[in-house]
């Protein structure tokens, strides 16, 4: 696949089919997150790949945290959030390394592993897999952080959710740069 196909092409995949990934396609996705530009060449991203019973044991700890939070939650409350690692074959957790120098600025590690981020989306994509980065509540939750073997003020910047497109969704265009654009010549 062309580079500017891929850029402009890929698109959010939020349906993918069960059937597992090869080991050796997941690690192409790694391979292509890891040349992800990064000041200092700290490589600061570490990604946690979770499939199988690995995405079981996440939902759980999922679902012990949510009820350590809302006690009142029925066990369907608990079960639905015991399956969100299972919307994928491959969960990809992607955690930041916190500056272990002086001369490392924390937001260029975030930046570096948002990076090798969109590296992964557009392997997937050209791969012909669908995926999808999610963020929000469990990105921050010291539970996860925990089972993830993350430091508490460690960051994760997002789950990657990968597997074979169930349904993909209509192509559409994105808005341009220009608006978003200052020349100074």
């Amino acid at each position: 696949m062309e580079l500017f196909d891929a850029i402009h092409g890929r698109v959010t995949v939020s349906k993918v089919k069960p059937d597992l990934l090869p080991r050796d396609v997941i690690e192409k996705l790694l391979s292509a997150g890891a040349q992800a530009p990064n000041h200092h060449k700290v490589r600061p991203w570490r990604f946690v790949v979770l499939t199988g019973e690995g995405r079981k044991k996440l939902g759980d700890v999922m679902a012990a945290s949510f009820l350590e939070r809302n006690p009142a939650t029925p066990p369907e409350g608990l079960d639905k959030t015991r399956a969100l690692p299972l919307r994928a074959p491959v969960v990809i957790a992607v955690g930041v390394d916190k500056p272990a120098e002086t001369k490392i600025v924390e937001i260029e590690n975030v930046s570096a592993a948002s990076a090798a981020c969109q590296n992964i989306l557009l392997a997937a994509h050209a791969l012909g897999l669908g995926a999808i980065w999610r963020t929000g509540e469990w990105a921050r939750d010291a539970k996860v952080k925990q089972f993830f073997g993350f430091d508490p003020d460690q960051h994760i910047i997002g789950f990657l959710y990968i597997g074979y497109p169930d349904v993909l969704p209509e192509p559409y265009t994105r808005q341009g740069f220009e608006d978003r654009v200052m020349w100074m010549e």
